[in-house]
């Protein structure tokens, strides 16, 4: 038996018609006819019940579809894994990170897996959360970087560390020194995330807001954490970013505040797939939890 006479059944299986799979496969009628004789010859079982007006199924026919079919899937797994393994000498591994990610961690990153691994061509994708998960699912990324809870069978999480908030502003233009003052801002307009871009980070934000005791006046939207941070800059209002970005911005223009009497914060975590334990995903992995540690 060769995987070419399985593959001719499946395709005869699922058309259940001899002249619709063969042009399917590109081979002439009688030549997959006498290829499912064979197999069926070969397991001394009967899998298709044949006459002028239909083909169907046997018990048997449908019994081994189901198998082939797992096969076939347990097959293309061991490929996608055999190439992962393959990669870890060389090949192209993919980072997908979010906008406010300060962007030294991932740079730093990408020194040491350049070093560990130096025949792997690195890849960096600004992506939101949402679409990173898609991503992941669909093996089109290796690595994400994320904010926001994960709901997916096939995804591993882990916890990067915990971020606060703080209001930004310019400081030519907005006075602000204690976070007492933070409810005098109800009538400021406020620059936030794009709702539909990042829906969970969007109503963290307005329940922040609501802690203060008021509903902000978002006039300005953005996809982009250093977009926003530029529109503060210039002019065009004030808005609530996580800490990190004001721990590691040294714009002299713009002042933060940290909001520490709201139990608010937002969850960075690393994802990877289920299905990913190659070397090189969890050197990339310990490094950025070792960092955090630092």
């Amino acid at each position: 038996m060769e995987l070419r006479h399985l593959k001719y059944f499946l395709a005869v299986a699922e058309e259940l018609n001899f002249t619709k799979a063969s042009e399917k496969l590109c081979i002439s009628q009688p030549p997959l006819s006498r290829q499912i004789i064979e197999l069926e010859n070969e397991i001394q079982a009967r899998l298709f019940i044949r006459n002028n007006k239909k083909v169907e199924l046997t018990e048997a026919g449908k019994y081994f579809e189901k198998e082939v079919k797992d096969l076939f899937q347990n097959l293309e797994h061991i490929t996608v894994k055999t190439k992962k393994i393959a990669e870890n000498v060389s090949g192209e591994f993919r980072i997908a990170y979010i906008s406010s990610i300060y962007s030294s961690e991932i740079s730093e990153l990408i020194k040491y897996l350049r070093e560990q691994f130096p025949y792997v061509n690195f890849k960096l994708f600004e992506i939101s959360t949402t679409k990173q998960i898609s991503a992941l699912e669909q093996g089109k990324i290796d690595l994400g970087i994320i904010r926001s809870p994960i709901k997916s069978p096939k995804i591993k999480s882990q916890l990067w560390f915990r971020d606060g908030f703080s209001v930004v502003y310019n400081k030519s233009l907005i006075q602000i020194k204690f976070e007492e003052e933070i409810p005098n801002l109800k009538d400021e307009i406020f620059v936030f995330f794009n709702k539909d871009y990042a829906p969970y980070y969007h109503e963290v934000l307005l329940e922040l807001c609501a802690f203060y005791g008021f509903i902000p006046k978002v006039v300005h939207e953005s996809n982009n954490i250093n977009s926003i941070v530029q529109l503060v800059k210039n002019g065009l209002g004030i808005s609530i970013v996580p800490s990190n970005i004001a721990k590691n911005n040294q714009d002299t223009e713009i002042g933060f505040i940290e909001l520490k009497k709201v139990n608010l914060f937002t969850d960075v975590s690393l994802i990877t797939s289920k299905e990913d334990d190659s070397e090189i995903t969890k050197s990339a992995v310990d490094f950025l939890l070792n960092f955090s540690k630092k």
